[in-house]
C-alpha cells in the first residue's frame, strides 16, 4: 500500500525543467530587440552605454550583448565628429541626421557644411550679415542676398558698387569637382508701375538673375553649363507682402549649391 502511495505522488509530479532554456529564449529576444531599436540611431557613447548596462544586467559583462562599433568598419575614434557649421551641438544632431536623410553620400554633405563655414566666415569679415544669409536645406546650401545689396529700387542692373561683392561672391562658388548652382529672382507683390521697363515682376526677377548670374561667370574657374538661372516673380515668398519688412524680405536673389548627383549606370 505504501509503495503505491509513492508511485502516485511520484506521477503527480509535472517536470518544469523546460522553463529554464525558454526564459532563457525570452531574455535574449528582449536583448537582441533592444539591440536593434537602439542601433537605429547610431550614437557611439549611448549604444556603448546601453550595451554595458546589458551586460552587466544580463551576463555580468559579458556575451550577447557585448559592445560592437555601430558603424560597420570603424572604430569609435573614426565615428564623425559633431562638428558643423550650423549644427555644431549635440542639441542639432537630429539636424543634421534629418539632411543626412537627404544626401546619398555622407561626405558630401561634410563638404557643403565646410563651404557654409567659408561664406560665414567671408560674410562675418565684411560685415554682410544684414545682406547676405546662408542656410543649409534639404535641396543644399542656399545663399540669400537682399536685392538692396545689389540693386536699386525697380531695377534689374546691379549697382557698380555691388560689382564687387558679386564678383567676390563668385570666388565663394568655386568647387573641384563644380557643383550645379541655380541663381533665382524672386520679388514682392508689388505691381510694375507703367514707366517701368519690364511688363511684370516675372520680367524683373528673371532679369536680374541672369545679370546676376553674367557678372559671376566672368570668374574663369566656374563651369557656366552647371548653373541655371530662373525668375519667380512674387510667387515664392519667404515672408508677409503685408509689411514692409516682409516685402524687403522677399525681394532678394537666391543662389543654391546642390549636392553632388549620384552616378548612375
Amino acid at each position: 500500500m505504501s509503495k503505491r502511495k509513492k508511485q502516485k505522488h511520484h506521477e503527480e509530479h509535472i517536470d518544469e525543467s523546460w522553463l529554464i532554456p525558454y526564459a532563457d529564449i525570452l531574455t535574449l529576444l528582449l536583448a537582441l530587440f533592444i539591440v536593434l531599436f537602439a542601433s537605429s540611431s547610431v550614437d557611439a557613447t549611448k549604444f556603448e552605454q546601453l550595451s554595458r548596462s546589458l551586460n552587466q544586467a544580463l551576463s555580468g559583462g559579458t556575451g550577447v550583448m557585448q559592445y560592437q562599433n555601430p558603424v560597420p568598419g570603424t572604430t569609435p575614434s573614426e565615428i564623425p565628429s559633431r562638428d558643423y557649421a550650423d549644427v555644431n551641438t549635440e542639441e542639432h544632431e537630429d539636424e543634421f541626421q534629418r539632411l543626412l536623410d537627404t544626401f546619398a553620400d555622407e561626405n558630401d554633405l561634410r563638404a557643403l557644411i565646410e563651404l557654409q563655414r567659408r561664406i560665414n566666415a567671408y560674410i562675418q569679415d565684411k560685415d554682410l550679415a544684414l545682406s547676405l544669409q546662408t542656410e543649409l536645406t534639404r535641396e543644399g546650401l542656399l545663399i540669400t542676398i537682399l536685392d538692396n545689396a545689389l540693386y536699386s529700387s525697380g531695377s534689374a542692373t546691379v549697382r557698380p558698387d555691388a560689382v564687387t561683392l558679386a564678383r567676390e561672391i563668385s570666388g565663394l562658388l568655386v568647387t573641384d569637382p563644380p557643383r550645379r548652382i541655380e541663381i533665382s529672382g524672386h520679388t514682392d507683390n508689388v505691381p510694375i508701375g507703367r514707366a517701368s521697363a519690364f511688363r511684370s515682376n516675372w520680367d524683373l526677377s528673371a532679369m536680374r538673375a541672369v545679370n546676376f548670374l553674367e557678372i559671376l561667370l566672368e570668374n574663369e574657374d566656374l563651369d557656366p553649363r552647371k548653373f541655371t538661372a530662373a525668375g519667380y516673380g512674387e510667387y515664392n515668398p519667404v515672408a508677409t507682402n503685408d509689411t514692409d519688412e516682409g516685402k524687403s524680405k522677399n525681394r532678394r536673389v537666391e543662389v543654391l549649391i546642390l549636392p553632388y548627383e549620384v552616378e548612375t549606370d
